[in-house]
């Protein structure tokens, strides 16, 4: 270590400064393992970081597989910029100490993104915040509203509540037993005392009588940007004018594209306390067998390991169950053909107790005896600020309202501060093990044998170490994403003496397959080949003896090796 490592804080969140300056201390205390770059430029123009961890000793970044994991592309998700900077911490502490760690480095390339959307989360963290979805650009119109309710911290207690007004016609009513919460009136019912609930806000041109909450002006939903699958506003809100408009989100796919040797990806997000997997947009009985019997097997590690129940995007966690939901991991697998999972960190539900919901559905409907658990939890857990009481305020354009209820960014979206690194410490075992599961490029010997005086005879054999194979899925296969075992021989070209009378200098071997099995010991049939994932070059050069050759292969998802043998 070149200096002392720093001593992160997990249980804040750090505007972009601070962030900035965490990282490259981290580069700073071990850039041996550390390399801090910025990918590109926010609109508000503020840099977008990434950490490239890897020991850069045994070769480059670029040589060896990858993974990469990404969060915050919601500018409230804070957590999940959190859990990246967690996982960056446990990498670089336990380097040379951890076995897994040690040799995961060693052998392979870790890119973490831990904020894709700086300008939202900047908003999100502003003393007065404002909680939009995704990036700042005014979208689709540039142009602020001319009347209706803008969401914002009113009072300037730094919270976005919830505003009620006594009204013969509203909707919501004091719970019999606990008049903190407001449950929904019941169908039929009339004579009681109700009220009119709206989002804590700011109205322009006031009627006296009506309440239009607007959309913010930011509308722009990053993660609808994505090449995959993208549909425009009218069938996606925030999708963006075309594909990759947004420089967040081309920053990211201009990366990876970059950056072939990456093989799998974790996208964080909050909250729900699930992990998602592909894919978005079809049915699995659509996906590609062999394909979805590996995101399984993972996804089965990642609720072991986590405790998160992992689930399928199409089947269990649609917004409306006839719309479909595309974004980072339609791109990254359904384009790119790698592994993928969306983590929804935190679920507020199982916390206060509540077990049996189904995500989504719940926020649709669920039982009151739901909400007093939670409330419950808010005053023995958080000091009661998870649900604040309802107090009175004059409001500029209401007049006298009271503002309580859900803190929603700060134990909603967000776990409470004492619970966030909790969350985050779920997940570095089962990013490593996605990890040291990649497709790895092994050299397994090189031959030399004189055919005569000054002919020779080259062997260069390879091997997939790795679990999965070199095409990591299928459908890279299917979408021509990757090649074969890509050998070649370095001969010089200027050097009359030296020539290569047999085989290319460059060219494409098998496709390697890795050490999963295909099937059970029990299977009525035995695999067809049983070293699928071994591949040999063969060459015959024309070289005076004593003359050294230098021979690469290379696997786009399984790194590089280098060879050289001395003719004699």
């Amino acid at each position: 270590m070149s200096s002392p490592l720093p001593v992160p804080r997990f249980d804040t969140f750090y505007r972009h400064g601070e962030l900035t300056r965490l990282l490259l201390d981290y580069e700073r205390a071990a850039p041996e393992l550390v390399r801090v770059t910025s990918i590109g430029k926010s609109h508000e123009g503020r840099d977008i970081w990434v950490a490239t961890l890897t020991n850069f000793a045994t070769g480059d970044d670029g040589d060896k597989p990858a993974f990469w994991a990404d969060g915050n592309i919601h500018a409230a998700e804070l957590t999940a910029s959190t859990t990246c900077l967690y996982y960056l911490h446990h990498l670089v502490s336990r380097y040379g100490s951890d076995r897994e760690v040690t040799h995961l480095l060693d052998t392979r390339t870790v890119y973490l993104c831990p904020r894709l959307n700086p300008d939202g989360a900047e908003l999100a963290l502003a003393d007065r915040p404002r909680h939009i979805r995704s990036s700042t650009r005014p979208y689709p119109f540039d142009e602020d509203p001319i009347d209706g309710l803008t969401i914002e911290d009113v009072d300037g207690d730094g919270r976005v509540l919830t505003m009620r007004i006594r009204d013969p016609h509203g909707p919501y009513k004091k719970h019999t037993t606990e008049p903190r919460l407001m449950v929904p009136r019941e169908p039929g019912e009339f004579g009681g005392e109700y009220y009119r609930l709206i989002p804590e806000g700011t109205l322009a041109h006031f009627d006296g009588l009506t309440v239009k909450i607007n959309r913010d002006v930011e509308g722009l939903d990053l993660n609808r940007n994505f090449p995959a699958n993208w549909r425009g506003e009218h069938e996606q809100l925030g999708a963006g004018p075309y594909p990759t408009s947004e420089p967040e989100v081309r920053a990211m796919v201009d990366f990876i594209c970059r950056h072939p040797n990456i093989g799998a990806a974790v996208s964080y997000h909050t909250h729900s306390g699930v992990i998602l997997r592909p894919m978005g947009t079809q049915a699995d009985d659509d996906m590609i067998p062999e394909d979805l019997w590996s995101i399984k097997r993972f996804s089965a590690l990642g609720e072991k390991i986590t405790g998160y129940p992992a689930i399928s995007i199409w089947h269990d966690f649609k917004y409306h169950p006839k719309e479909i939901v595309t974004g980072t991991q339609d791109w990254v697998y359904e384009h790119l053909g790698a592994l993928f999972w969306v983590v929804e960190l935190w679920s507020p539900n199982k916390e206060a107790g509540v077990t049996d919901y189904k995500w989504i559905e719940w926020f649709r409907d669920h039982p009151v005896e739901d909400d007093l658990k939670l409330l419950a939890w808010s005053d023995g857990h958080c000091d009661g600020r998870a649900y604040a009481d309802w107090r009175p305020f004059m409001h500029p354009q209401l007049g006298a309202v009271e503002i309580g209820g859900w803190d929603k960014m700060n134990y909603w979206r967000n776990p409470p501060p004492h619970l966030r690194e909790r969350e985050a410490a779920r997940f570095p075992a089962w990013m490593t093990q996605i990890a040291l599961s990649l497709p790895r490029l092994e050299t397994l010997r090189t031959e030399v044998r004189a055919l005569g005086a000054d002919t020779w005879r080259i062997r260069f054999s390879v091997a997939n170490s790795g679990y999965l194979p070199a095409y990591v899925t299928k459908l890279a296969l299917e979408r021509k994403i990757v090649r074969g075992v890509m050998f070649e021989i370095h001969l010089a070209d200027d050097d009359p003496e030296i020539s290569l009378i047999n085989g290319s200098r460059r060219f494409e071997g098998p496709q390697l397959e890795g050490h999963a099995p295909k099937t059970t010991l029990l299977a009525f049939l035995p695999p067809r080949e049983v070293t699928a994932d071994r591949a040999v070059a063969e060459w015959v050069v024309k070289a005076p003896k004593g003359t050294r050759i230098a021979m690469t292969a290379k696997a786009d998802r399984a790194g590089v090796v280098r060879s050289e043998v001395t003719l004699d």
